[in-house]
């Protein structure tokens, strides 16, 4: 647990808050360059029920609101991006282009998300929807270190997301997580976008040795998923179609 306390320069630079939404269990993270003039912050996967949790800690933190991203098209919540828009204004919502959904940035493999001079790496995860993408801190001197890796939904702490619904798929989580998560250092501190049994954090290494799926081979991983006999997500009538429009409401099409 040392090595999560010890912080570089470039990690000071970085403002780093983890919330939590516990009626989904969602977790929001808030980031920004407390070293630039503007304090340029984003959050990732926010909820709609606590926009104005977040935007009352991104004011009295005096950032700047730049980004609200999500990792992919939610099942089980409502995501804030659309409300955000609507309180803050210039701020972009983002997303990955192979999720289909309406934002106003569109990312791809391989994209970077500026904040100030910090940055985000993007990297395709899908698996559990056709979309999901993770979020890479920078490799760098000047970026954090460890590097920390925002996973959404793909790869949760000793476990991962479902694969039954939105263009899931059990061989591509699986080809994700090892070709794209497992690749990172082993210190890659790993933040997912849920959590049932109160963890909020874990590393790569932890991962690769104890996640009970995704130790096995791809054939016992796949029998895994396919025997889960999950309930149908309470909210995904109601979060999907919502989310595919960036959340509540679609303010541009409303301006028009």
């Amino acid at each position: 647990m040392g090595s999560f306390t010890t912080l570089s320069q470039s990690s000071s630079r970085l403002l780093f808050r983890q919330l939590f939404e516990k009626e989904s269990s969602t977790y929001t993270y808030l980031l920004a360059d407390s070293f630039h003039p503007d304090k340029p912050a984003l959050l990732i996967d926010p909820v709609d029920k606590t926009v104005d949790r977040d935007l009352s800690l991104v004011r009295e933190l005096g950032l700047k609101l730049i980004y609200a991203i999500n990792t992919h098209v939610h099942a089980d919540h409502v995501t804030g991006t659309g409300l955000i828009k609507g309180k803050v204004p210039g701020v972009k919502s983002v997303i990955s282009k192979a999720s289909g959904s309406r934002a106003d940035v569109f990312v791809e493999p391989g994209d970077k998300i500026s904040f100030g001079d910090l940055f985000l790496e993007v990297r395709a995860t899908p698996g559990h929807t056709v979309g999901c993408v993770t979020y890479v801190t920078g490799d760098g001197p000047d970026q954090p270190q460890p590097r920390m890796a925002f996973t959404g939904d793909t790869l949760l702490i000793r476990g991962c997301g479902r694969t039954d619904f939105q263009g899931g798929s059990s061989e591509q989580l699986y080809k994700s997580v090892h070709s794209q998560i497992f690749t990172l250092p082993k210190e890659t501190l790993l933040y997912p976008a849920h959590d049932y049994k109160g963890f909020t954090v874990t590393t790569v290494g932890e991962e690769m040795q104890y996640n009970p799926r995704l130790t096995k081979n791809e054939e016992t991983f796949r029998s895994i998923m396919q025997n889960l006999n999950l309930p149908y997500p309470k909210m995904i009538d109601v979060a999907v179609p919502a989310n595919m429009v960036c959340g509540l409401q679609d303010l541009e099409s409303k301006a028009n």
